[in-house]
C-alpha cells in the first residue's frame, strides 16, 4: 500500500523445446517480468531464440503497417492480465519458427500488393489536388475571352505579361506603363490584388521594368493545362477530375477486394503473432541455453509465487525447475516497482509518477500525496458554492477525462468543507457564520496556521526520508545527515524555540538541547564526510550545514502561500462584488455569476499548480527519488489492431 510489491527473482529452468510454452504461459497470466542475467552468460553461452525474435520483429512491423493500410479490425480474442484466475487457461502452442517465417513471407508478399495500392491512391490523390488547383486557377481568367496559349507565347512586334499587382498601385502602374506604350487591362481582383494582362512593343523590358517593381507586380507562369481558351481548359480540367476520380474508386475497390480476399488469413496470422510474441520477447530479452537446457530470468511478486508455480505444474508437469530468491542489495537500484492502486487513486498516481517511479523499496507517496493535495486545495479555495460546482463537475466527467472524477470530486468536497470553516459560498461570507475564521478578517491566524501545517508536513517528509534510508541500508546518513534524525531534531527543535520565543519570550532549554544536539551531529557528519585541507573543509562544513538551516526555514516559509491564496480567493470575490454593487440589479447578478466563473476557472487552475509545486518542491524532493523502474509484466495482449 505504501511501498512497491515485494519482489522475488526468478531462474526458470526448462527443456529448450519447452522455452516457448513457458514463455506462453508466463505471458498468460501477466505476473512476470523478464530480465537478462549477465550471470550465465559464460555458462550459458547459446541464445536459441534470437532468429525467432528476429523473424517476429520483422513480420510484426509488416503487420502492423498492413493494419494501418487497412483500416481497424477487431482485435484478436486473446488477452491475459494480472487478475486472471488460478485455474490454469487452455492455450494452444506457442507457433513454431516456421509458421512464423511462413507468416512473415506472406505478410511480405501482401504488403508488396498494398503499397502498390497505397502508391496508386497517393499519386492520384497528389493528381487531384493539383487538378484542382488549377480549376482554382482558372478561375481567375473566366472573364477573359481568349486564348491563353496566344498570351503565353512570344509574339514577333507584341509582348503580353500576365501577372498580379496590388489594387492599390493600379492606377499608378497604368500610368507608368502608358508612357512606355503599354497598357494593362485588370480581368479580375481577389484579396487586395488585381489579376491584369500588360500588352505592349517589344524591346521595352528595361523601360517598364522598374515600374512593375515598384508597383509590386508579380509574374505569372501559366502551366500547361491552361494554354487554351479558359472554356475549353476548363471543360478538359473537369473531365481530368472525372478520370482521376474513377481511378480512385477502381483503386479503392481493388483495396476492399484485396481485404476480403485475405481477411480470414489475416485474423489467423493476427492471433498467431499475438501467441508468438512472449517467446519473441523472452529471446530478446534474457533466454540463455546450453545444450537442451534453456534458462529464463526475471521478477515476479512475492505474492504472486505460488500462483505461477501451480500454473507452470499443470502445463509442463516435472520438466522444469523454479528457483527464487529475494532481491540483492546490488540490485535495488534495477528491481522493478509493481503497484497496485484502487481506480479512484489513478489521477493522482499519474501525477505521481509525473514526478517519477519509486525505487524499489522506497515509500511510495501516492496515498499521502491524494490526501495533502485535496486538503491544501481546499484551505487554499475554500467556498462551499464553488466546491460543489467542482465536485458536480467531476461527477459529470466521460470518456477519458473521467479518469479524473476522483481527484475532482476530492479537491470540490475539500473546498466546500473548508468554505465552512471560512463561511463563504460563491463569495458570500454573510450568508453563514464561519465555523473557524474568515480569512481576509484574521490573515495572521491563517498565515500562523499555515506556517504550522508546513512544519507538519516537513516534520512527515523527514521521516519518511529517514525510512527511505533505512530501507537502502544508509542507517549512518539517516541518523546523522541533514535529512535524518539529526535535522529532524534540529527542525523541530527550532520550530519549539521559535514558538516559545513568540508566546512566553524564551527559547527554552529543551528545544534548545533538541536543536543544539542535532546541529552538532549534522556538523560532526558534513566533517567526517569532507576530504580537503583544513581551510576548505571547514569552509565547506559551514556552507553546507548552513545550506540545510536555511533549506529549513525557506521551505516552512514556502507554505504561507497556502494561507496567502486563501486570503486572496477572498479578496477575488470582494472585488467581484465590489464592481457587481455598482450595477444594476440585471447587470449585479450578471457580473456575479461571471465573475464566480472566471475564479472558479482562472484561480482554480493557479491554486492547483501551487499545491503542485507544494508537493514536488517542498515535498518529494526532500524524500522521494523517483528513479524507480515500472514493472512491466510480459503479456498475452489483445493487440495488433489499430488504436483509434
Amino acid at each position: 500500500m505504501f511501498k512497491p510489491l515485494s519482489m522475488q527473482h526468478v531462474s526458470l529452468w526448462v527443456l529448450n523445446a519447452d522455452a516457448p510454452q513457458a514463455s506462453l504461459l508466463l505471458a498468460t497470466y501477466g505476473i512476470f517480468t523478464p530480465e537478462k542475467s549477465l550471470a550465465w552468460e559464460r555458462d550459458l553461452p547459446d541464445t536459441p531464440g534470437d532468429r525467432y525474435a528476429e523473424v517476429f520483429a520483422e513480420a510484426n512491423a509488416r503487420l502492423n503497417k498492413i493494419l494501418e493500410h487497412f483500416g481497424p479490425m477487431p482485435p484478436a480474442d486473446l488477452e491475459a492480465g494480472y487478475e486472471e484466475s488460478v485455474a490454469p487457461p487452455v492455450l494452444p502452442d506457442a507457433p513454431t519458427l516456421d509458421e512464423l517465417q511462413a507468416w512473415d513471407d506472406w505478410l511480405g508478399e501482401l504488403w508488396a500488393v498494398a503499397s502498390r495500392c497505397e502508391e496508386d491512391k497517393r499519386r492520384l490523390a497528389e493528381a487531384m489536388e493539383h487538378n484542382a488547383g488549377l480549376l482554382k486557377s482558372l478561375e481567375h481568367f473566366r472573364a477573359l475571352d481568349v486564348d491563353l496559349a496566344w498570351l503565353a507565347r512570344p509574339k514577333r512586334f507584341l509582348q503580353t505579361r500576365v501577372g498580379t499587382v496590388p489594387e492599390a498601385n493600379i492606377a499608378r502602374l497604368t500610368e507608368a506603363l502608358e508612357l512606355s506604350g503599354f497598357m494593362l487591362e485588370v480581368f479580375d481582383v481577389e484579396e487586395g490584388r488585381a489579376y491584369a494582362v500588360a500588352i505592349g512593343p517589344v524591346g521595352k523590358d528595361a523601360a517598364i521594368r522598374g515600374a512593375l517593381d515598384a508597383a509590386g507586380w508579380q509574374e505569372m507562369t501559366l502551366a500547361p493545362e491552361l494554354l487554351a481558351h479558359p472554356g475549353e481548359a476548363r471543360q478538359s480540367l473537369e473531365q481530368a477530375a472525372v478520370e482521376l476520380r474513377r481511378q480512385l474508386q477502381r483503386c479503392e475497390m481493388r483495396h476492399q477486394d484485396t481485404l476480403g480476399n485475405v481477411d480470414a488469413r489475416l485474423r489467423e496470422v493476427r492471433k498467431g503473432m499475438a501467441l508468438a510474441e512472449p517467446y519473441a520477447r523472452i529471446s530478446a530479452e534474457t533466454l540463455r541455453a546450453r545444450g537442451g537446457l534453456a534458462l529464463i530470468t526475471g521478477w515476479i511478486p512475492q505474492r504472486e509465487v505460488e500462483r505461477m508455480r501451480q500454473a507452470l505444474d499443470a502445463r509442463l508437469a516435472d520438466r522444469y525447475v523454479l528457483q527464487l530468491r529475494p532481491p540483492l542489495k546490488s540490485e535495488l537500484d534495477s528491481v522493478p516497482s509493481a503497484v497496485r492502486y484502487p481506480d479512484w487513486l489513478g489521477p493522482f498516481s499519474d501525477l505521481v509518477r509525473n514526478y517519477g517511479i519509486p525505487r524499489y523499496g522506497e515509500f511510495d507517496p501516492t496515498w499521502l500525496f491524494a490526501i495533502s493535495f485535496v486538503l491544501m486545495f481546499g484551505m487554499m479555495f475554500g467556498d462551499i458554492g464553488q466546491g460543489l460546482v467542482i465536485a458536480a463537475g467531476g461527477l459529470l466527467l466521460r470518456g477519458r477525462a473521467k479518469r479524473f472524477r476522483s481527484l475532482f470530486v476530492g479537491a470540490g468536497l475539500s473546498a466546500t468543507a473548508f468554505g465552512f470553516a471560512y463561511g463563504s459560498i460563491f463569495g458570500f461570507e454573510t450568508v453563514i457564520e464561519p465555523l473557524w475564521v474568515s480569512p481576509l478578517h484574521d490573515p495572521v491566524r491563517m498565515l500562523l496556521a499555515a506556517v504550522w501545517w508546513g512544519v507538519g508536513f516537513i516534520t512527515v517528509t523527514q521521516l519518511l526520508t529517514i525510512y527511505n534510508r533505512l530501507a537502502a541500508g544508509m542507517v549512518s546518513r539517516a541518523l546523522f545527515d541533514a535529512g535524518g534524525v539529526a535535522g529532524l531534531f534540529l527542525y523541530l527543535g527550532a520550530a519549539a524555540g521559535v514558538y516559545g520565543l513568540a508566546t512566553v519570550g524564551e527559547f527554552g532549554a529543551i528545544a534548545a538541547m533538541f536543536s543544539g544536539a542535532g546541529l552538532a551531529a549534522i556538523l560532526a557528519w558534513n566533517w567526517l564526510e569532507n576530504r580537503g585541507g583544513l581551510a576548505e573543509r571547514l569552509l565547506t562544513v559551514v556552507i553546507e550545514t548552513f545550506e540545510s538551516v536555511i533549506g529549513f526555514f525557506s521551505n516552512t516559509l514556502s507554505f504561507m502561500r497556502v494561507a496567502a491564496f486563501s486570503i486572496n480567493h477572498v479578496a477575488l470575490a470582494l472585488a467581484v462584488f465590489t464592481i457587481a454593487d455598482s450595477l444594476g440589479t440585471t447587470g449585479r447578478w450578471i457580473t456575479l455569476v461571471v465573475g464566480n466563473i472566471i475564479i472558479l476557472g482562472l484561480e482554480g487552475a493557479i491554486v492547483a499548480i501551487q499545491v503542485l509545486r507544494l508537493e514536488y518542491y517542498e515535498g518529494f524532493s526532500r524524500f522521494y527519488s523517483g528513479s524507480g523502474r515500472a514493472f512491466q509484466p510480459l503479456v498475452l495482449r489483445k493487440q495488433h489492431h489499430l488504436k483509434t
